[in-house]
């Protein structure tokens, strides 16, 4: 009962197979390098090449070379441009600084707000994430008193 026809079949099935798979491995390697030259990415050779070695580091790369083709968009690059809305030289930052400021002082007379520069007078300076060089002569004044008084209160806890 042996059919050589059925024989051969199977064979160049299982050929056609291998052949398919080992093709479609290749061809899901290469959309990454394909949407990096769509997009026009300066990186494409890296990418194209970053491929071939995902295929022999069993997919381990793969995924990182789709994020990084995906990241360029030819429009605006890699996104850190200029957006609509925002100045594009300095002096209309500083008009547009100029201008905040004044709308913030309208509102801080219409809350009641005095003056935003004496009201931590006499009270420790609160803490920000300023380096100590950063802070002017008379902010630090503040610092010794509001040390001492941590002290104090550190003394009075221990005993």
């Amino acid at each position: 009962m042996e059919d050589p026809f059925l024989n051969y079949f199977a064979l160049g099935l299982l050929f056609f197979v291998v052949i398919v798979l080992v093709y479609g491995i290749i061809a899901i390697h290469d959309i990454p390098a394909r949407i990096a030259k769509a997009r026009h990415h300066p990186h494409e050779d890296a990418i194209h090449a970053a491929g071939w070695i995902s295929l022999f580091l069993l997919h381990l790369l793969w995924p990182f070379l789709w994020i990084w083709a995906m990241m360029y968009q030819p429009e605006r690059g890699w996104g850190f441009g200029h957006k609509p809305g925002e100045p594009t030289t300095p002096s209309e930052a500083v008009s547009e600084l100029e201008d905040l400021k004044h709308r913030l002082a309208e509102v801080e007379a219409k809350v009641g707000i005095k003056d935003r520069s004496t009201r931590f007078e006499g009270q420790a300076r609160p803490k920000t994430d300023l380096p100590e060089s950063m802070d002017s002569a008379a902010e630090q004044e503040h610092v010794p008193a509001a040390k001492a008084t941590l002290a104090g209160n550190r003394g009075a806890s221990d005993s």
